[in-house]
């Protein structure tokens, strides 16, 4: 039996790319990831393994954070951006002793493999492996996800910083991933191919007694959205620079040059950001991308959108700053949908101030 057909028997609709949209009852799945644990097929995101003396340092010359001091299974999340500092791919970086792991955002993980590949010259020594077609990966969300990986591997989470960890699960090694959380905490698995199955089942049946439950791709796009994280292709893309879209802990302000750093040192010095990442309260379901207005001016546009389980109307969307105010409300293009801010998305610097 294969994954699809497990899916399949646990009454899963799975889309063309293999990845379950829902088990059937996505009420349940949205409850169980907030008060108890979800597990999801997630092997569309793409893992690269990196060898060779320079295997984080060509990283750390091309995107945002610093990525070449940490500790043995430390990692840290960090952008690439082009030159004018837009977002090009968003990537975790792990210290996996004498090689590192690298996962990327779904659907990007050939294309970051290909832009790493061409950032190696002459003198540098860094190879490259596609995890993507050996290993399946999963993850766990939810406030009791972190307590359903110890099950297995008793000192994860026990580091302040996103960790790496070897483990064994029914006999096979796997790699648990800590990662930032969209509810409770978040870990990715990074599990051979011809033993995912049965981790799979093994991780649901230990799972069970904490609540744990499958779940698919539209209740991650629901937490995804009201956690205020940026989707690749929406959030994530050239339209917007990481301090726009509330990623200013994945920049680093104190490491040496990078591509865009420029750019995006001048925006931090000046506080000039044109506009910033917010999390709305919708009065309907509205598709996005649309625009956002106040007082018949365009003021932003709303970039992600959802129903929640629960039948509430959220999103995701970037407003001029002066009007980033919790509270504040707009139309949605020329419809009478109404848009209210609920908070700044993301991670924020210490103090957001207005400018015209």
């Amino acid at each position: 039996m294969n994954l699809q057909e497990l899916y399949q028997q646990s009454g899963a609709t799975v889309a063309t790319d293999g990845i379950p949209l829902h088990f059937g009852d996505q009420q349940a799945e949205y409850e169980a990831a907030l008060n108890a644990a979800v597990l999801m097929d997630r092997s569309h995101e793409g893992r690269l393994e990196t060898s060779g003396r320079d295997r984080l340092e060509i990283i750390q010359r091309i995107s945002t954070n610093d990525v070449t001091h940490m500790a043995s299974g430390e990692g840290r999340p960090t952008i690439l951006t082009s030159p004018t500092g837009r977002i090009i791919d968003r990537l975790v970086a792990y210290n996996h002793g004498e090689k590192a792991l690298v996962t990327t955002e779904p659907g990007r993980g050939q294309a970051v493999r290909e832009y790493l590949q061409r950032q190696i010259f002459f003198n540098d020594d860094m190879r490259i492996q596609d995890l993507g077609e050996s290993t399946k990966q999963f993850a766990l969300h939810g406030p009791k996800a972190e307590a359903i990986v110890q099950l297995f591997a008793s000192d994860a989470g026990k580091q302040p910083y996103l960790e790496c960890v070897n483990a064994s699960v029914t006999g096979t090694e796997v790699i648990f991933l800590k990662r930032k959380p969209l509810v409770g905490t978040q870990w990715t698995i990074i599990i051979p191919n011809e033993k995912a199955v049965e981790v799979w089942q093994t991780l649901l049946k230990e799972g069970n007694k904490l609540g744990l439950v499958p779940a698919g791709s539209l209740t991650f796009n629901v937490l995804r959205i009201q956690s205020g994280r940026p989707g690749v292709g929406r959030e994530l893309s050239t339209d917007f620079i990481p301090l726009e879209a509330g990623l200013w802990d994945e920049v680093s302000f104190k490491k040496g040059c990078y591509t865009g750093q420029e750019i995006i040192a001048r925006m931090e010095s000046r506080n000039k950001l044109a506009k910033t990442m917010v999390t709305l309260k919708l009065s309907e379901m509205i598709e996005s991308p649309a625009p956002l207005r106040l007082d018949g001016k365009e003021i932003g546009t709303l970039t992600s959108s959802v129903i929640t389980p629960r039948g509430e109307a959220i999103g995701i969307g970037f407003v001029k700053v002066p009007a980033a105010e919790p509270g504040q409300a707009f139309t949605i293009g020329d419809k009478p949908v109404r848009a209210e801010i609920l908070t700044l998305a993301g991670a924020q610097p210490p103090v957001l101030e207005s400018h015209a």
